[in-house]
């Protein structure tokens, strides 16, 4: 069963890049505490994650913070050097906390997994974008197609705030 208003995040072990390399991180440690906004994206470098996700939310932090935000995470099936790479060639710096899934742990426990393996990606992560207060999630929007990007976009999560 996807992940849903109203229910509590996953906890589960991700990775983030730090100064020492590889970090690991439990998901309920970075994003369940106070107003988060979690985005999920089948993979770092794609068209449409890298050309039209990832850029919004980076573009309009400011207006995220405005609202109430205190951490916009986007969390994709990659390794923490590549999404460490993709948040460098994106200019995230600390605007975007990148999260790797390296083994779909986290979008398979929400219920969110792509299977990919059609165009030889394996298990991947749906496009989705969430709205967490304290740990729970209080709205979610999941793309019907992989390459779209409007529920999940920052416009959306931007009114829904």
């Amino acid at each position: 069963m996807a992940l849903s208003a109203g229910d509590t995040i996953p906890d589960v072990t991700l990775m983030t890049m730090t100064a020492d390399g590889p970090t690991p991180v439990q998901s309920s440690s970075v994003l369940g505490s106070g107003t988060v906004v979690l985005f999920g994206v089948p993979g770092a470098f794609t068209p449409a994650c890298s050309d039209n996700h990832l850029p919004g939310y980076v573009l309009r932090a400011d207006d995220l913070k405005a609202k109430g935000v205190d951490t916009v995470a986007c969390i994709a099936v990659n390794d923490a050097f590549v999404m460490n790479a993709w948040g460098e060639a994106r200019e995230t710096g600390d605007t975007v906390l990148m999260l790797a899934d390296g083994n779909a742990d986290f979008a398979k426990a929400a219920g969110l997994e792509l299977d990919g393996s059609g165009f030889g990606l394996g298990t991947r992560s749906q496009r989705y974008a969430a709205i967490i207060k304290d740990g729970v999630v209080t709205e979610i929007g999941v793309e019907d197609v992989p390459t779209n990007v409007t529920v999940s976009g920052v416009e959306s999560v931007l009114e829904k705030l």
